[in-house]
């Protein structure tokens, strides 16, 4: 009975901040829906025209337009769910938006329950609590969960789960741990790439701190390693076949690199570059077919780089002061079309020094795991500083900021848990 009622009062706390976190943001949901039913937005909303194509029989493709076939623009785990909200409850109906938000919302929600369990094993309850809650009340956890129809609060509930895996994976050597691990990684990077910048860092790190204590490493990275492999390699081989080309998951990076690189510096993209905004764009897509699109795209990246080096530094530097304050412009124009910067920047700043705050403190009192969190803050932004930012880039890292920003915000004298096995 005191086993039972100890689990008890261990599981209540972060189900209950979840449950409140959930609440919050379906609250949200009706005041904000209806964006999504505007037909210009339908007509630029990638992963819903993917989804539409899917579920039409089309295949996995037609991501910037009808009818322009296959593509590895975008990873496939979104837009399948995103197909299967479609098959259910129709294609970008009102039911379906109202059902893909609710779910993001559930993402964003259950959040709350990795960044409790790793705010707990770092500075304790005390911590938890004020890092649960946080991550509940946190205006971008909210704001994207309730209006942000894309990937983003999958990867972050993803990243945040392979976060505390990877730590707890130091002190395991059963295969099957290592193997699971390998799977959510891989599945975690058909979500959004992205992840690949930080999960095998983490990954590694993890093998170093076993390699450090003479225990077992080759074959619990031997085995992560097939876990991924076994799991991405269904859509690398599709890739291949239809594209004749090694896709890393997505293929659009030459797209990526070029509206950020071109001269245009007003906002921190040239979106009228995009296909979705240039007919022109679009008619090269078309006519050339997308890997000699996003090739040819490549290349003019890369001679605006070559050509004017010392833009491109000073983009890049614009870009990572952007991605970690919100900063890019005070200008009247810019500001125009921005309203919302200038809190934004309040907040996206204030998170920003109190994170770094707290990752301070957690070096002090354990570098092993401070190295944990500087490896997913420093390392999961860095291919956006060359290519270009968005607002919703760096959520994903938005949990463990949150975490961080607890340790500072909680103060008081802090207990540390050691993770265990």
């Amino acid at each position: 009975m005191g086993s039972e009622s100890l689990t008890a009062r261990r599981v209540e706390p972060y189900l209950l901040v979840a449950a409140v976190a959930l609440a919050v943001r379906l609250a949200v949901i009706p005041f904000v829906y209806r964006d999504w039913l505007d037909p210009f937005v339908l007509e630029h909303w990638a992963f819903g025209l993917v989804a539409r194509s899917i579920v039409s029989g089309h295949g996995f493709g037609n991501v910037f337009a009808p009818n322009t076939g296959a593509t590895a623009v975008l990873p496939p785990v979104y837009s399948y769910l995103l197909a299967g909200i479609f098959k259910i409850f129709g294609i970008e109906t009102r039911a379906s938006v109202l059902a893909a938000l609710s779910l993001n919302s559930l993402f964003s929600a259950l959040t709350c329950v990795p960044v409790v369990l790793i705010a707990r094993k770092v500075f304790g309850e005390r911590v938890a609590k004020w890092a649960g809650w946080g991550w509940a009340f946190s205006p971008y956890g909210v704001y994207y969960g309730a209006d942000w129809a894309w990937s983003t609060c999958l990867v972050t509930l993803e990243l945040a789960w392979l976060f505390w895996y990877a730590w707890r994976l130091e002190n395991s050597s059963r295969m099957r741990d290592w193997l699971l691990f390998g799977l959510f990684g891989g599945f975690a990077a058909l979500t959004e790439p992205v992840v690949l910048s930080v999960v095998p860092l983490l990954a590694l790190w993890t093998i170093y701190r076993r390699y450090r204590i003479k225990q077992s490493w080759k074959v619990p990275m031997l085995a992560g390693a097939l876990g991924a492999i076994a799991i991405m390699s269904p859509w690398l081989v599709r890739n291949y076949d239809l594209f004749h080309k090694f896709i890393p998951v997505r293929g659009g990076f030459g797209l990526e690199l070029y509206i950020g690189n071109n001269g245009y510096s007003t906002r921190w993209v040239n979106s009228s570059l995009h296909p979705n905004h240039n007919d022109d764009e679009l008619n090269e897509y078309e006519r050339v077919g997308e890997v000699a699109y996003m090739d040819h795209k490549l290349q003019q990246a890369k001679a605006y780089i070559r050509a004017h080096p010392a833009s491109f530094l000073w983009m890049t530097c614009r870009r990572a002061l952007y991605m970690w304050t919100g900063y890019w412009s005070f200008s009247h124009e810019y500001l125009k079309d921005e309203p919302l910067d200038q809190p934004n920047i309040f907040v996206d700043t204030t998170m920003t020094v109190l994170a770094l705050l707290g990752l301070r403190r957690v070096f002090r009192r354990d570098s092993s795991l401070g190295m944990r969190f500087a490896i997913v803050l420093f390392f999961f932004p860095l291919a956006y500083y060359f290519s270009h930012p968005e607002t919703y880039y760096f959520r994903p890292v938005d949990p463990l900021i949150v975490i961080l920003a607890a340790v500072v915000v909680a103060g008081g004298k802090t207990e540390h848990h050691n993770l265990g096995g």
